[in-house]
């Protein structure tokens, strides 16, 4: 389960005077979504959706209010625990985040290896989920032989690879074609029936509607509908 209970969040610069007012970046946040729901985060760009993604993946901590991410209160972990806790967690990012020095194939598998799993298991699951995504000739390519498009689709192998509890989306689709990305959204809802809870951030309204599900919508820093 994810549950906000009046989250705030404001950003300090490291040149801001302790007693400076930062803005609220995002205020009096409040939802919850049950294990293995499905939403949609939307709003236009600025209204807050990536710093709530920040916040759901533990990249960021709020200003107040209360944070439950898989049943754990995030505030209040170790930084072991927090560590253990995000690889459950499936992230994907915008600006993709690959590891240029590896392979495709190594960067999938690198969140499988840092779970100390076995090579065998490592290799089947990671060169099943690059056939998925069209990739199962482009193992040994390194992301800057990639094109943009196929970036994106090793990020999103990546982050499902080890089927996590939470996968957490930002834009997934923004660098495909309408062919890939209705295949990525095959695979995400597979992943959800699962039993995956699943949140995507998107301005691709169509998708919405053609995947309907209750909708996390943000305008300036505040959740003006979720249902």
């Amino acid at each position: 389960m994810v549950r906000f209970d009046d989250v705030w969040l404001k950003y300090r610069q490291e040149t801001q005077a302790e007693d400076a007012a930062a803005p609220d970046v995002l205020r009096d946040i409040t939802f919850e979504i049950p294990d293995g729901g499905f939403r949609w985060l939307t709003g236009r760009s600025g209204a807050g959706k990536t710093s709530l993604l920040k916040l759901m993946t533990l990249t960021e901590h709020p200003t107040r209010g209360r944070i439950d991410i898989l049943g754990t209160h995030a505030a209040r972990i170790s930084r072991r625990d927090a560590a253990m806790l995000r690889r459950r967690i499936g992230v994907v990012y915008q600006d993709f985040r690959l590891l240029h020095h590896l392979s495709a194939y190594d960067n999938v598998a690198l969140p499988m290896r840092l779970a100390r799993r076995n090579e065998a298991q490592i290799h089947a699951d990671v060169a099943e989920i690059l056939r998925w995504v069209g990739l199962a000739g482009r193992l040994e390519a390194k992301p800057h032989e990639l094109s943009g498009g196929e970036q994106q689709r090793i990020a999103i192998a990546r982050a499902v690879v080890g089927r996590p509890k939470l996968l957490v989306a930002d834009e997934p689709t923004g660098n495909l074609d309408d062919e890939q990305a209705q295949r990525l959204m095959m695979l995400i809802t597979a992943l959800n029936r699962l039993g995956t809870t699943v949140v995507v951030a998107t301005h691709n309204l169509g998708l919405v509607s053609r995947y309907p599900a209750p909708r996390l919508d943000m305008e300036d820093g505040r959740l003006i509908r979720h249902g």
